[in-house]
């Protein structure tokens, strides 16, 4: 993956959150633990990213972490609540910030690799993450599939609002519901990206 292909970011976040995370930015684990929120997490997904630290860097809990594709497995396990989430988009000169880091797939992932931002892009396979599909009929090259449909940007600590550019929800009635909460901040109905 090259930098001009990267047009933005995603976060997938509760909307109950989203006035937090306008105020205080996209949060790492680790810190957003220390204020009340709603969380969307696989605990699973959680527990191993709990136990890992990136290569030459801090503790995974210790980075906001945004998807490069945010139409990926994780959103479609949660399209069942498609009604109280939205995606937050984020610019993606957040990769020229110090000590960012980009995966080539979901970073809980035993075989993932890290890479500094921006050039840690090229280790991004572009086809695979931006498929529109990641089964296969052989198990292991569906579970190879799916983490890289997950390729991750990694900030350390916090992804600050001015990063924030908008949110995409799943149909008109999320849309106004969010617009009570979020004031002026753009939101685009995408009923695609949320599996719908």
């Amino acid at each position: 993956m090259t930098r001009d292909q990267l047009t933005e970011l995603g976060f997938i976040a509760p909307i109950a959150s989203v006035p937090s995370i306008q105020h205080r930015g996209i949060l790492s684990h680790r810190r957003a633990a220390k204020v009340q929120h709603t969380s969307i997490a696989n605990e699973k997904v959680n527990a191993r990213r709990a136990a890992k630290t990136v290569p030459g860097g801090l503790a995974l809990h210790e980075y906001a972490n945004l998807y490069i594709c945010p139409r990926n497995p994780m959103l479609y396990v949660k399209r069942g609540i498609h009604d109280s989430i939205c995606v937050i988009r984020v610019r993606p000169d957040v990769l020229d910030l110090p000590d960012v880091v980009v995966t080539d797939r979901n970073a809980s992932i035993q075989f993932a690799k890290f890479r500094p931002a921006p050039d840690g892009l090229s280790i991004v396979d572009y086809d695979m993450t931006f498929a529109r599909y990641w089964t296969h009929h052989d198990p292991d090259e569906h579970d190879r599939r799916k983490g890289l449909k997950c390729a991750e940007v990694l900030v350390p600590n916090v992804v600050a609002p001015t990063y924030i550019t908008g949110a995409y929800v799943s149909c008109p009635a999320v849309q106004v519901a969010l617009s009570a909460q979020a004031g002026s901040l753009p939101i685009t109905v995408n009923e695609d990206l949320f599996f719908l």
